[in-house]
């Protein structure tokens, strides 16, 4: 059982070790990376990567995307919590301690 799981280990980490390498050399032919990122700070030659792209207003965009979401999330929980409690489900009981 163990020998199985760790051949298998083996193979996933062969197939995708152009997804874990850091440099673009050991990467295999015909691969392609699926999202933009860089992690690498130098080239092959040693020399220094120039700066990436730096996005301009990334926090304002990013508070006018989640400002809105958040927003909606809560109207949405507040309408099925008040829908829950106008059909008596998961109504927390009261209980009298006289």
């Amino acid at each position: 059982m163990a020998l199985a799981a760790g051949g298998s280990l083996r193979s996933f980490l062969l197939r995708n070790a152009a997804k874990f390498s850091r440099t673009p050399a050991l990467k295999p032919r015909g691969v392609t990376g699926s999202a933009p990122g860089r992690t690498a700070v130098t080239s092959i030659s040693g020399a220094v990567l120039p700066k990436p792209d730096k996005t301009p207003l990334g926090l304002t965009r990013m508070t006018m995307v989640v400002v809105p979401f958040l927003y909606l999330g809560t109207c949405i929980s507040k309408n099925f919590a008040a829908l829950l409690e106008e059909h008596e489900i998961f109504v927390p009981d009261d209980d009298d301690d006289d």
